[in-house]
Protein backbone atom coordinates (compact mmCIF):
# COMPACT_ATOMS: atom_id res chain seq x y z
CA UNK A 1 0.00 0.00 0.00
CA UNK A 2 1.31 3.44 -0.92
CA UNK A 3 2.27 5.70 1.97
CA UNK A 4 1.59 9.41 2.18
CA UNK A 5 1.82 10.91 -1.36
CA UNK A 6 3.33 14.13 -0.04
CA UNK A 7 6.15 12.14 1.55
CA UNK A 8 6.75 10.11 -1.61
CA UNK A 9 7.12 13.24 -3.74
CA UNK A 10 8.98 15.09 -1.02
CA UNK A 11 6.67 18.12 -1.03
CA UNK A 12 4.78 19.87 1.76
CA UNK A 13 1.00 19.81 2.08
CA UNK A 14 1.04 23.51 1.15
CA UNK A 15 2.87 22.87 -2.14
CA UNK A 16 1.35 24.50 -5.23
CA UNK A 17 0.27 22.57 -8.32
CA UNK A 18 3.30 23.90 -10.19
CA UNK A 19 5.68 22.81 -7.42
CA UNK A 20 4.15 19.32 -7.40
CA UNK A 21 4.37 19.05 -11.17
CA UNK A 22 7.98 20.24 -11.26
CA UNK A 23 9.00 17.77 -8.55
CA UNK A 24 7.20 14.91 -10.26
CA UNK A 25 8.88 15.54 -13.60
CA UNK A 26 12.27 15.54 -11.95
CA UNK A 27 11.60 12.27 -10.12
CA UNK A 28 9.90 10.60 -13.09
CA UNK A 29 12.90 11.32 -15.27
CA UNK A 30 15.23 9.89 -12.64
CA UNK A 31 13.22 6.72 -11.96
CA UNK A 32 11.62 5.99 -15.35
CA UNK A 33 11.84 2.22 -16.16
CA UNK A 34 13.02 2.92 -19.71
CA UNK A 35 16.10 4.62 -18.28
CA UNK A 36 16.62 1.89 -15.68
CA UNK A 37 15.84 -1.41 -17.42
CA UNK A 38 15.50 -4.66 -15.45
CA UNK A 39 15.51 -2.87 -12.09
CA UNK A 40 12.51 -3.95 -10.03
CA UNK A 41 13.20 -1.51 -7.20
CA UNK A 42 13.34 1.44 -9.59
CA UNK A 43 10.15 0.25 -11.30
CA UNK A 44 8.39 0.03 -7.92
CA UNK A 45 9.61 3.49 -6.98
CA UNK A 46 8.41 4.92 -10.30
CA UNK A 47 4.93 3.45 -9.77
CA UNK A 48 4.74 4.99 -6.29
CA UNK A 49 5.86 8.40 -7.59
CA UNK A 50 3.35 8.36 -10.43
CA UNK A 51 0.49 7.15 -8.23
CA UNK A 52 1.25 9.94 -5.76
CA UNK A 53 1.32 12.54 -8.54
CA UNK A 54 -1.95 11.28 -10.04
CA UNK A 55 -3.66 11.88 -6.72
CA UNK A 56 -2.09 15.24 -5.85
CA UNK A 57 -2.40 16.66 -9.39
CA UNK A 58 -6.17 16.21 -9.26
CA UNK A 59 -7.55 19.10 -7.14
CA UNK A 60 -10.68 17.17 -6.16
CA UNK A 61 -8.81 13.99 -5.16
CA UNK A 62 -6.19 16.01 -3.31
CA UNK A 63 -8.83 17.86 -1.29
CA UNK A 64 -10.66 14.64 -0.46
CA UNK A 65 -7.40 12.98 0.60
CA UNK A 66 -6.55 15.93 2.83
CA UNK A 67 -10.00 15.62 4.46
CA UNK A 68 -9.48 11.87 4.96
CA UNK A 69 -12.33 10.88 2.64
CA UNK A 70 -10.09 8.74 0.39
CA UNK A 71 -6.86 6.87 0.98
CA UNK A 72 -3.54 7.22 -0.85
CA UNK A 73 -4.78 4.90 -3.60
CA UNK A 74 -7.77 7.18 -4.21
CA UNK A 75 -10.23 4.62 -2.79
CA UNK A 76 -13.23 5.75 -0.77
CA UNK A 77 -12.78 5.53 3.00
CA UNK A 78 -16.08 3.95 4.12
CA UNK A 79 -15.33 4.36 7.83
CA UNK A 80 -14.92 8.11 7.47
CA UNK A 81 -18.04 8.44 5.33
CA UNK A 82 -20.06 6.37 7.82
CA UNK A 83 -18.87 8.47 10.77
CA UNK A 84 -19.67 11.70 8.96
CA UNK A 85 -23.15 10.54 7.95
CA UNK A 86 -23.84 9.27 11.46
CA UNK A 87 -22.72 12.50 13.13
CA UNK A 88 -24.81 14.63 10.82
CA UNK A 89 -27.86 12.43 11.22
CA UNK A 90 -27.52 12.19 15.01
CA UNK A 91 -27.21 15.94 15.58
CA UNK A 92 -30.13 16.75 13.33
CA UNK A 93 -32.35 14.16 15.04
CA UNK A 94 -31.65 15.52 18.51
CA UNK A 95 -32.46 19.06 17.46
CA UNK A 96 -35.69 18.21 15.66
CA UNK A 97 -37.06 15.23 17.55
CA UNK A 98 -37.03 12.09 15.42
CA UNK A 99 -36.99 13.71 11.94
CA UNK A 100 -37.50 11.19 9.08
CA UNK A 101 -34.06 10.66 7.50
CA UNK A 102 -35.64 9.95 4.11
CA UNK A 103 -36.28 13.70 3.81
CA UNK A 104 -32.61 14.64 4.06
CA UNK A 105 -30.72 11.66 2.60
CA UNK A 106 -31.56 11.30 -1.09
CA UNK A 107 -30.17 8.68 -3.45
CA UNK A 108 -27.36 11.08 -4.41
CA UNK A 109 -26.02 11.97 -0.95
CA UNK A 110 -23.10 10.65 1.10
CA UNK A 111 -25.37 8.32 3.09
CA UNK A 112 -26.74 6.48 0.07
CA UNK A 113 -23.30 6.20 -1.57
CA UNK A 114 -21.64 4.64 1.48
CA UNK A 115 -24.04 1.85 2.40
CA UNK A 116 -24.92 -1.25 0.43
CA UNK A 117 -28.47 -2.34 -0.11
CA UNK A 118 -29.88 -3.21 3.31
CA UNK A 119 -26.63 -2.18 4.99
CA UNK A 120 -28.03 0.87 6.81
CA UNK A 121 -30.26 -1.13 9.12
CA UNK A 122 -31.53 0.91 12.04
CA UNK A 123 -31.27 4.30 10.27
CA UNK A 124 -34.30 5.98 8.77
CA UNK A 125 -36.61 4.49 6.20
CA UNK A 126 -36.66 1.56 3.86
CA UNK A 127 -35.20 3.73 1.03
CA UNK A 128 -32.09 4.51 3.05
CA UNK A 129 -31.59 0.83 3.85
CA UNK A 130 -31.74 0.00 0.15
CA UNK A 131 -29.08 2.56 -0.84
CA UNK A 132 -25.91 1.49 -2.65
CA UNK A 133 -22.19 2.15 -2.00
CA UNK A 134 -20.43 5.05 -3.69
CA UNK A 135 -18.67 4.13 -6.91
CA UNK A 136 -17.02 6.10 -9.69
CA UNK A 137 -15.40 5.01 -12.93
CA UNK A 138 -11.67 5.60 -13.14
CA UNK A 139 -10.35 8.31 -15.42
CA UNK A 140 -9.44 7.50 -19.01
CA UNK A 141 -5.82 7.85 -20.05
CA UNK A 142 -4.75 9.33 -23.41
CA UNK A 143 -1.48 8.29 -25.04
CA UNK A 144 0.21 9.38 -28.28
CA UNK A 145 2.14 6.53 -29.92
CA UNK A 146 4.55 7.19 -32.79
CA UNK A 147 5.33 4.33 -35.15
CA UNK A 148 7.21 4.07 -38.43
CA UNK A 149 5.76 3.66 -41.91
CA UNK A 150 6.31 -0.09 -42.18
CA UNK A 151 4.82 -0.78 -38.74
CA UNK A 152 1.65 1.06 -39.75
CA UNK A 153 1.47 -0.68 -43.12
CA UNK A 154 2.25 -4.23 -42.01
CA UNK A 155 1.02 -4.16 -38.41
CA UNK A 156 3.11 -4.74 -35.30
CA UNK A 157 3.08 -4.98 -31.52
CA UNK A 158 4.44 -2.21 -29.32
CA UNK A 159 4.75 -1.71 -25.58
CA UNK A 160 3.79 1.50 -23.81
CA UNK A 161 4.50 2.57 -20.23
CA UNK A 162 1.81 4.62 -18.50
CA UNK A 163 2.56 7.30 -15.93
CA UNK A 164 1.72 4.90 -13.10
CA UNK A 165 4.39 2.51 -14.38
CA UNK A 166 1.97 0.00 -15.90
CA UNK A 167 3.35 -1.56 -19.09
CA UNK A 168 0.79 -2.47 -21.78
CA UNK A 169 1.16 -4.38 -25.03
CA UNK A 170 -0.54 -2.71 -27.99
CA UNK A 171 -1.44 -4.55 -31.19
CA UNK A 172 -1.18 -2.21 -34.19
CA UNK A 173 -3.32 -3.60 -37.04
CA UNK A 174 -2.01 -3.67 -40.62
CA UNK A 175 -3.16 -0.63 -42.56
CA UNK A 176 -3.28 1.69 -39.55
CA UNK A 177 -3.70 5.30 -40.67
CA UNK A 178 -2.35 8.60 -39.36
CA UNK A 179 -4.41 9.81 -36.40
CA UNK A 180 -6.20 6.49 -35.94
CA UNK A 181 -7.27 5.80 -32.36
CA UNK A 182 -7.16 2.52 -30.48
CA UNK A 183 -8.86 1.77 -27.15
CA UNK A 184 -7.67 -0.57 -24.41
CA UNK A 185 -10.77 -1.12 -22.31
CA UNK A 186 -10.35 -1.18 -18.54
CA UNK A 187 -6.63 -0.36 -18.62
CA UNK A 188 -6.95 3.24 -17.42
CA UNK A 189 -7.01 4.58 -13.88
CA UNK A 190 -8.59 2.43 -11.18
CA UNK A 191 -12.18 3.29 -10.27
CA UNK A 192 -13.33 4.33 -6.80
CA UNK A 193 -15.32 1.91 -4.68
CA UNK A 194 -16.89 -0.65 -6.99
CA UNK A 195 -16.47 1.58 -10.03
CA UNK A 196 -14.84 0.13 -13.15
CA UNK A 197 -11.41 1.19 -14.32
CA UNK A 198 -11.12 3.75 -17.08
CA UNK A 199 -9.86 3.07 -20.60
CA UNK A 200 -6.62 3.86 -22.39
CA UNK A 201 -7.04 5.79 -25.64
CA UNK A 202 -4.07 5.60 -28.01
CA UNK A 203 -3.67 8.03 -30.90
CA UNK A 204 -1.34 6.80 -33.63
CA UNK A 205 1.10 9.10 -35.41
CA UNK A 206 3.10 7.71 -38.33
CA UNK A 207 6.57 8.89 -39.24
CA UNK A 208 6.90 9.66 -42.98
CA UNK A 209 8.98 7.26 -45.07
CA UNK A 210 12.00 8.59 -47.00
CA UNK A 211 10.73 7.24 -50.34
CA UNK A 212 7.38 5.42 -49.95
CA UNK A 213 4.17 7.45 -50.19
CA UNK A 214 0.84 6.00 -49.15
CA UNK A 215 -2.58 6.69 -50.70
CA UNK A 216 -5.22 4.50 -49.11
CA UNK A 217 -3.88 0.95 -49.33
CA UNK A 218 -1.70 1.73 -52.36
CA UNK A 219 2.01 2.57 -52.15
CA UNK A 220 3.79 4.92 -54.57
CA UNK A 221 7.51 4.91 -55.27
CA UNK A 222 9.50 7.23 -57.54
CA UNK A 223 12.11 5.18 -59.43
CA UNK A 224 15.06 7.10 -60.90
CA UNK A 225 16.47 5.53 -64.07
CA UNK A 226 19.34 6.42 -66.34
CA UNK A 227 19.04 7.48 -69.97
CA UNK A 228 20.41 4.17 -71.24
CA UNK A 229 17.94 2.21 -69.08
CA UNK A 230 15.09 4.35 -70.38
CA UNK A 231 16.02 3.84 -74.03
CA UNK A 232 17.07 0.20 -74.01
CA UNK A 233 15.14 -1.12 -71.00
CA UNK A 234 16.58 -3.13 -68.12
CA UNK A 235 15.71 -5.50 -65.31
CA UNK A 236 16.22 -3.83 -61.92
CA UNK A 237 15.47 -4.48 -58.25
CA UNK A 238 13.03 -2.16 -56.46
CA UNK A 239 11.95 -2.08 -52.80
CA UNK A 240 8.43 -2.80 -51.57
CA UNK A 241 7.07 -2.91 -48.02
CA UNK A 242 7.10 -6.70 -48.36
CA UNK A 243 10.71 -6.90 -49.53
CA UNK A 244 12.65 -6.28 -52.77
CA UNK A 245 11.31 -7.51 -56.15
CA UNK A 246 12.72 -7.59 -59.69
CA UNK A 247 10.95 -5.58 -62.40
CA UNK A 248 11.55 -4.92 -66.09
CA UNK A 249 11.92 -1.36 -67.29
CA UNK A 250 10.33 -1.42 -70.76
CA UNK A 251 12.28 -0.08 -73.74
CA UNK A 252 11.52 3.57 -74.43
CA UNK A 253 10.32 4.35 -70.91
CA UNK A 254 9.81 8.05 -70.32
CA UNK A 255 9.60 10.21 -67.21
CA UNK A 256 6.11 10.01 -65.74
CA UNK A 257 5.33 6.49 -66.92
CA UNK A 258 4.07 4.12 -64.25
CA UNK A 259 4.23 0.41 -63.61
CA UNK A 260 1.85 -1.41 -61.25
CA UNK A 261 2.95 -4.19 -58.92
CA UNK A 262 -0.32 -5.94 -58.09
CA UNK A 263 -0.86 -6.88 -54.46
CA UNK A 264 2.39 -5.29 -53.29
CA UNK A 265 0.67 -2.51 -51.36
CA UNK A 266 -0.93 -2.68 -47.93
CA UNK A 267 -2.87 -5.81 -47.04
CA UNK A 268 -5.59 -4.69 -44.60
CA UNK A 269 -6.01 -6.86 -41.53
CA UNK A 270 -9.80 -6.88 -41.35
CA UNK A 271 -11.51 -5.76 -44.54
CA UNK A 272 -10.83 -4.37 -48.00
CA UNK A 273 -8.80 -5.78 -50.89
CA UNK A 274 -4.99 -5.60 -50.88
CA UNK A 275 -3.44 -2.47 -52.32
CA UNK A 276 -0.89 -2.24 -55.12
CA UNK A 277 2.47 -0.55 -55.47
CA UNK A 278 2.96 1.92 -58.29
CA UNK A 279 6.38 2.73 -59.73
CA UNK A 280 6.73 6.23 -61.16
CA UNK A 281 9.76 6.38 -63.45
CA UNK A 282 11.92 9.47 -63.68
CA UNK A 283 14.85 9.80 -66.08
CA UNK A 284 17.91 11.17 -64.32
CA UNK A 285 21.14 12.18 -66.07
CA UNK A 286 23.84 11.08 -63.67
CA UNK A 287 26.41 13.30 -65.43
CA UNK A 288 24.76 15.82 -67.76
CA UNK A 289 28.16 17.24 -68.78
CA UNK A 290 29.56 13.88 -69.85
CA UNK A 291 31.52 14.72 -73.07
CA UNK A 292 30.58 11.40 -74.69
CA UNK A 293 26.90 12.06 -74.05
CA UNK A 294 27.22 15.56 -75.48
CA UNK A 295 28.92 14.26 -78.64
CA UNK A 296 26.23 11.63 -79.06
CA UNK A 297 23.45 14.23 -78.71
CA UNK A 298 25.12 16.51 -81.27
CA UNK A 299 25.28 13.71 -83.83
CA UNK A 300 21.75 12.53 -83.11
CA UNK A 301 19.56 14.61 -85.44
CA UNK A 302 16.03 13.94 -86.60
CA UNK A 303 13.84 15.60 -89.28
CA UNK A 304 11.90 17.35 -87.90
CA UNK A 305 14.03 17.63 -84.81
CA UNK A 306 12.93 15.81 -81.70
CA UNK A 307 12.66 19.06 -79.77
CA UNK A 308 10.28 20.59 -82.30
CA UNK A 309 7.96 17.57 -82.26
CA UNK A 310 7.76 17.70 -78.45
CA UNK A 311 6.63 21.35 -78.51
CA UNK A 312 4.35 21.26 -81.55
CA UNK A 313 1.25 21.47 -79.32
CA UNK A 314 2.24 25.04 -78.43
CA UNK A 315 1.92 26.21 -82.01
Amino acid sequence: MMSDPYTILGVSKKATEEEIKKTYRKLAKKYHPDLNPNNKEIEKKFKEITSAYNLLSDPDKRARFDRGEIDAQGSENPEHAYYKAYQQGSGFSQAHGGFDFSDIFSNEDMFSRVFKQGGASGFGTHDARRSRPYSEKGRDVSVILRINFREAALGTKRSITLLDGKVLSVAIPAGTEEGQKLRLKGQGEKGLGNGPSGDVHIEIHIEPHPYFVRKGFDIYLEVPIGLKEAVLGKKIQVPTIHGPVMVNIPEGTNTGQTLRLKGKGIIPEKEGKPGDQYLNFKIVLTNPKDPNLQKFAQKWQEEPSEEDSIRKAWN
